[in-house]
């Protein structure tokens, strides 16, 4: 550690430095330490799990077609029906496991209301999934 030079001429002020010999000392033990109990930790029983091969069990809920034209009329799954009937027919499905998801094809000119009393009568008989189907654009 230099505390100042030989020259008594100048008076600046001590000069310190840091020892790094203890913590260069210090870590190279910790290295040791690790290098010697690193090994040990990783030891692990062996056991022999068991094999099992299955593919998983995807069960797709059937799906209900409601077509609405553009004058209102209702269509359950190709065959002409109304209101009223769509909705004893949403009651019966709903309690079906796993419940079946209504695919909605509606005309581009339908009024929304037609589209929004199909959605209430599905909503009030419990009816969770309902999708929009529609053609993408030709390009």
């Amino acid at each position: 550690m230099a505390l100042g030079s030989f020259d008594h001429r100048k008076h600046q002020a001590p000069m310190s430095e840091m020892n790094v010999v203890p913590l260069v000392d210090v870590m190279l033990v910790l290295l040791v330490i690790f290098i010697i109990t690193a090994p040990l930790l990783t030891h692990a029983v062996k056991i022999d799990l068991p094999k099992v091969s299955s593919n998983p069990n995807v069960t797709r809920p059937d799906h209900i077609e409601i077509s609405i034209r553009e004058d209102g009329r209702l269509f359950y799954d190709g065959t002409p029906v109304t209101l009223e009937e769509v909705s004893v027919r949403f009651a019966v499905d709903s309690k079906k496991e796993p419940q079946p998801e209504i695919h909605i094809h509606a005309d581009r000119l339908t009024y929304y209301d037609h589209v929004a009393k199909v959605m209430a009568a599905a909503a009030k008989t419990g009816i969770s999934r309902i999708g929009f189907v529609s053609q993408p654009d030709e390009r």
